[in-house]
Order: C-alpha cells, then sequence, then structure tokens
C-alpha cells in the first residue's frame, strides 16, 4: 500500500550561502521532508521493517545540513538522493528548506526551495 512518511518544521543552524559572511557565521533553516513509499504488510503489523524510520531519516537531513553548501538546491539534491538510496522503497522524496531572514537587501522572512526526485 502506498502512503507518505514526513517530518516537518525541521531546524537548525546552518552555513549555507554564497556570501562568506553566511558561510562563517551561519543562519537558522527549516527542513519539510516528505516520502512516498509503499509499505509492507510488516507496517501493518506494528513492525518498524515495513516502513520509514524517522530516525533514519532524520540521520540523512542532518548529515547534509551539517555540511556547508552555497546553494540550497544542492543541500535538497544531496538529501533527496541520499534517501532513495537509503531506502529502497521510497518512491518519491520531496526537500523543502528555507533559509530564515536571507540577505537580499530587504525584508524577507523566508527564501526556500524545494526538490523533488523520484524512481
Amino acid at each position: 500500500m502506498k502512503g507518505e512518511v514526513a517530518l516537518e518544521g525541521l531546524e537548525f543552524h546552518a552555513y549555507h550561502g554564497v556570501y562568506p559572511h553566511e558561510r562563517s557565521s551561519g543562519n537558522k533553516f527549516s527542513v519539510d521532508v516528505r516520502v512516498e513509499t509503499q509499505f509492507s504488510e510488516q507496517a501493518f503489523r506494528d513492525d518498524l521493517e515495513g516502513t520509514i524510520n524517522y530516525e533514519d531519516l532524520y540521520a540523512i537531513v542532518k548529515a547534509e545540513m551539517d555540511r556547508p553548501s552555497k546553494l540550497l538546491e544542492s543541500v535538497g539534491h544531496s538529501i533527496a538522493s541520499n534517501i532513495l538510496a537509503r531506502f529502497p522503497m521510497a518512491l518519491r522524496a520531496e526537500v523543502k528548506i528555507a533559509k530564515f531572514n536571507p540577505p537580499i537587501g530587504g525584508v524577507c522572512q523566508k527564501a526556500s526551495v524545494v526538490v523533488t526526485q523520484s524512481r
């Protein structure tokens, strides 16, 4: 049976950005991850092996957020690729990353990108 596993509102202090000051002082980011998956019968018998473990999913996101990058697109792509590589039952991964108070020369609460990858 198809379904979805999601982590929403993950928060990180990370060092992503094009400008040197972004990569030295960092910024606050939020990440939402949605994974379309094929649940096995094990999941409906209360067995974790039949689904995607939230902790494993979080570990993938955290590892990429800990690695400084210039572009959020690159971070999102790496997260989505690693999800599909780690979970054979995952059909599609969608990653939304938002940077709070981006340096755009005006008032902006968040700038975000969404990356989606499918098998």
